[in-house]
């Protein structure tokens, strides 16, 4: 979400009431107006007309325990980028006899200092959602998929509880950019279809790890990859799929506040 942390500083400026607007809401009234040209002015000027014609709705912003998880998680993501890569510098390091033993040893130290920092912070993050009712049902629902751990649930949670109640599985997978998006022009080029990457790409990579892992563990999700392949899916191609159909199925189990059920994330042929 692009627009939050915006949105939150100008909600704590004094005099300041905010409105945040769904993009195709403003996108569709530009085209009502025939705007044709697409600048930061023409935008702005749009903008400002969509406000004053639009009733005014004045934006709340999520609890702040939502909030301090989504800023623990982004944390935890970051400090584990930084151990992966301490740990590809010590592996390095160690192919080459006799040299750079003052450094390993500073590695070695700033890796266990951040293996120790991960498990204090996870440990309070799942403390902060055992703390809601509402964030402890949706983070014990996550943890039903085989292959969302703990440290996997708390980061999909983090991503999915700052998002609008009534957004649809479609708009979750747009948000995070996982929809497809073909490159065709004319009749001759066809394009390979991609996904958009245009969106959250907090919330993609915390769910390419648990697709993966599901692919391996869970009888059903591992049925539905296979008949991509089988399809002519290649191996990455069928992951991102996996990864739209798992939304999908999250998207559902946490407004219905229902468990993982593999019989509806994809029915075996008899």
């Amino acid at each position: 979400m692009y627009h939050l942390d915006a949105a939150l500083a100008l909600r704590a400026a004094p005099g300041i009431e905010v409105m945040v607007a769904n993009p195709r809401a403003t996108k569709d009234f530009a085209r009502a107006q025939m705007q044709r040209s697409k600048t930061d002015r023409t935008d702005a000027l749009s903008l400002l007309e969509f406000v004053r014609r639009m009733p005014f709705e004045v934006w709340t912003p999520p609890p702040r325990e939502i909030l301090e998880l989504r800023a623990l998680a982004r944390h935890l993501a970051a400090l584990a980028v930084t151990r992966a890569q301490e740990k590809n510098r010590r592996h390095a390091l160690g192919r080459v006899s006799g040299v750079g033993a003052p450094v390993a040893d500073a590695i070695d130290a700033h890796i266990a200092h951040l293996d120790d920092t991960i498990a204090r912070l996870q440990a309070e993050a799942v403390k902060g959602i055992a703390r809601s009712p509402e964030l402890a049902a949706a983070f014990s629902h996550l943890v039903s998929v085989k292959g969302i751990a703990e440290a996997s649930a708390v980061a999909i949670l983090a991503e999915l509880a700052v998002l609008p109640q009534d957004m649809s599985a479609r708009e979750w997978v747009a948000h995070a950019g996982l929809d497809p998006r073909r490159q065709e022009s004319g009749t001759s080029v066809r394009g390979q279809v991609r996904i958009s990457k245009v969106g959250n790409r907090h919330l993609r990579r915390a769910l390419f790890m648990p697709t993966i892992v599901a692919v391996q563990h869970e009888p059903r999700i591992r049925a539905f990859y296979e008949k991509l392949i089988a399809r002519g899916k290649k191996p990455m191609q069928a992951n991102v799929a996996v990864m739209r159909k798992l939304l999908h199925a999250i998207h559902g189990m946490l407004h219905h506040d229902q468990d993982f059920n593999g019989e509806k994330f994809f029915a075996m042929e008899a």
